[in-house]
């Protein structure tokens, strides 16, 4: 499958490319302030996943399929840069086909994560979430997630294009599938590849569920760097500047 994407130009037309994957029930737009605010010096292309806003949402859900489609809509070496579900695909795109991941941005990466989390997280996304307003879906995020640290104002901005009518008319649902969320979910539990081989940057959320536990036998000695931001699991909103910075240090020299 072609993913549908959006691309963001920097300031020079022939710059390189930064390819940026989302996690479960995210969306391309997620990458729009990190691309047009601090990422000028590069070309921003974010894909949405299977299943996920605009590209097709039929199945396979399962991490073959996806890094299949990722394959299809970029065949070329490019550094990549994914949040949660995405980063784990990015481990696996560079175990499949090493040559096309030059550098990793690895934001709160979904690697060996726990059971019972997955779990709980697929109960969770597997009932339907219908809103009345753009306004009632902020206040369900923010009443779920006490560790949200952005305000108000900023996360009504970068969610008001995650919904779509509902079908009926009656209210707003998000724009995924619930069955590819579940899958990706299931998915996430099972054991990944190692990391990648290239420079790779990860980036963590002091106070995250999802906590990132390196395993030094998949470690390359000087090819991964880990930088704990403030916040939870959401890393573009808990801690954007903190998160900006690492990322546009490690694009420009490759360490922290």
């Amino acid at each position: 499958m072609i993913l549908h994407s959006q691309r963001w130009l920097g300031d020079d037309a022939d710059a390189p490319t930064v390819v940026c994957l989302h996690g479960i029930t995210s969306w391309s737009g997620r990458f729009r302030r990190l691309a047009q605010e601090r990422l000028r010096s590069w070309n921003v292309l974010a894909l949405d996943l299977r299943g996920h806003g605009d590209s097709g949402w039929e199945p396979p859900w399962d991490i073959a399929a996806h890094v299949s489609d990722i394959i299809d809509t970029v065949a070329a070496p490019s550094t990549w840069i994914g949040h949660s579900f995405g980063g784990r695909l990015i481990v696996e795109l560079a175990s499949r086909n090493p040559e096309l991941v030059q550098r990793a941005v690895l934001l709160d990466p979904a690697i060996r994560v726990r059971s019972s989390d997955a779990y709980a997280q697929a109960e969770a996304v597997r009932c339907e979430q219908r809103f009345a307003s753009v306004d009632d879906y902020v206040d369900s995020r923010l009443a779920g997630n006490t560790i949200f640290l952005a305000s108000r104002d900023f996360l009504k901005e970068e969610v008001e294009d995650d919904l779509a009518p509902a079908d009926d008319g009656e209210g707003y649902v998000p724009r995924f599938s619930r069955s590819a969320a579940v899958t990706g979910w299931s998915e996430m539990a099972t054991e990944s590849s190692p990391m990648p081989a290239c420079p790779t940057l990860v980036i963590t959320g002091e106070r995250s569920w999802m906590r990132y536990e390196p395993d030094p036998a998949s470690h390359q000695i000087g090819q991964i760097d880990v930088v704990t931001v403030p916040g939870g699991h959401s890393i573009l909103w808990d801690a954007f500047d903190e998160a900006a910075d690492a990322i546009v240090r490690f694009l420009n020299t490759g360490s922290k």
